[in-house]
């Protein structure tokens, strides 16, 4: 009987201790190799073609261009690859967004570890897998008729729009995404333009009516914001 070969994996996070950790995980589970790490898009477009991964798990947090927007890049030079992305990111709506460009998985980073082998198999296969928080999140996201103010942004718009909205001030999320601050000023300033919102208290409304975050898990408590 011939051995199952095993399934290859990329990983791409921009944080070593992050990557490590998956790695023992999924080497651990068996049937599993990682053949490849990058801390960001550009270095995973750079060897995605060499190494040839069966999946790549993708954060989407990453300096440079954000995950969400790797994907279709990744999968031009790969079309082959399944794409499962393993985000801190649960809410709505960077799950859709990913899916729309041709993620096959979405996994929350607070999520059981082994769902994330479950979810690698999964993808291998060919099959969607949604973690059940995110499969959550976006059901409820889907029932409400005012979820739509993310057509507008663009997927890096979208992921500062929600870091303001749960108290991150302008540095913590320049130093999170690998940003100057001017930049992050720059993509505040339109975000709340192109959501005709004048600050950050109508900012949070939109945050909460859409379904984004979760008014007590995500800002219940926090720190007045440094913006």
């Amino acid at each position: 009987m011939m051995q199952e070969l095993p399934i290859r994996v990329l990983l791409v996070d921009d944080h070593a201790i992050v990557r490590a950790g998956l790695i023992g995980l999924l080497q651990a589970a068996g049937q599993v190799e990682v053949v490849g790490e990058a801390a960001s898009s550009e270095e995973a477009c750079r060897i995605v073609a060499t190494l040839k991964p069966d999946v790549i798990v993708l954060d989407v947090s990453l300096p440079g261009v954000s995950g969400i927007e790797a994907i279709a890049r990744l999968l031009r030079i790969l079309p082959t690859a399944g794409i499962l992305v393993l985000s801190m990111h649960e809410s709505e709506p960077f799950p859709t967004m990913a899916l729309e460009r041709g993620a096959l998985g979405y996994l929350s980073k607070r999520g059981a570890p082994e769902e994330l082998v479950t979810a690698v198999h999964k993808v291998a296969g060919g099959h969607r897998y949604l973690g059940n928080s995110v499969a959550q999140s976006m059901a409820l996201a889907h029932l409400r008729k005012d979820r739509d103010p993310f057509s507008l942004l663009s997927s890096r718009e979208v992921e500062i729009f929600v870091l303001l909205a749960r108290g991150r001030s302008v540095n913590e999320i320049a130093a999170a995404l690998h940003l100057s601050p001017k930049t992050v000023h720059a993509h505040r300033a339109n975000v709340m333009r192109k959501l005709e919102v004048r600050g950050i208290a109508e900012l949070v409304q939109v945050a909460v009516r859409s379904g984004a975050i979760d008014v007590h898990r995500d800002i219940a408590g926090a720190d007045t914001p440094e913006l």
